[in-house]
């Protein structure tokens, strides 16, 4: 019995892959409704990450950012995102680059933290404050990554929470409420709520509207700055 003919199809859309942090549970979600099937090939990879963040389990995520990598499908990426704020600020940018092309076939390297600065630049804000999960330890080396970045950062607001799990189920009205006490206190162009496991796409556009300034997420910059990469010009 002979082998059925067939021809191949290559596919012409750009390919995007993606490294979520194991116990993430809200940024594939996000990028369903980002990135439309029809735009883009996306294709995802998890890193083994520990069930608190803190600056030793994102230390140990670095060993294991290669291996990630290398999961994904090997003919290669237009970009590739590593898809932890926290973790890009702690390791560097950088860091997270190297390490990830030596595992993946890839055009571009970035992360929530890369696309930050891309965004505050496209729109034209220099002071930033900050609305992170985390205990200080996890959240301050964001702050010097924005400053040394030229961002100046007037003001913090953190819920003090480590444990991922309770993280993916902070209320977006919880996160609306700690953006609207930040921008109360201190003057500011924009507001980012770091973090990909927050709960954040649905209340951007009402804080935007509310605030008056740009309102960023994690989710949302990592997003629209691969698909910019990946020459889709938005």
């Amino acid at each position: 019995m002979g082998d059925f003919p067939y021809d191949l199809t290559p596919s012409t859309l750009p390919a995007m892959g993606l490294i979520v942090l194991r116990v993430d549970e809200t940024i594939e979600q996000d990028f369903r409704r980002a990135i439309a099937p029809d735009a883009a090939r996306l294709h995802i990879t998890r890193v083994q990450s520990g069930d608190d963040l803190t600056p030793d389990s994102i230390a140990a995520m670095e060993a294991q950012l290669t291996t990630a990598a290398s999961l994904l499908p090997p003919a290669g990426f237009d970009v590739v995102g590593y898809a932890c704020t926290s973790g890009t600020a702690q390791i560097e940018a950088d860091r997270v680059g190297d390490l990830v092309r030596a595992g993946v076939q890839t055009r571009h390297v970035t992360n929530p933290l890369s696309a930050a600065l891309a965004a505050f630049a496209d729109r034209g804000v220099a002071r930033v404050g900050i609305v992170s999960p985390y205990v200080a330890s996890v959240a301050a080396p964001l702050r010097t990554a924005f400053m040394d970045a030229g961002i100046e950062v007037p003001d913090t607001v953190s819920f003090g929470e480590e444990i991922e799990a309770r993280v993916a189920r902070i209320a977006p009205k919880s996160i609306a409420n700690a953006a609207r006490a930040l921008v109360a206190r201190s003057a500011m162009d924009a507001v980012f709520l770091s973090c990909t496991n927050l709960r954040t796409f649905d209340i951007l556009p009402m804080l935007e509207a509310e605030l008056g300034m740009p309102v960023f997420s994690s989710n949302q910059v990592l997003a629209w700055h691969m698909a910019r990469l990946a020459g889709q010009g938005v």
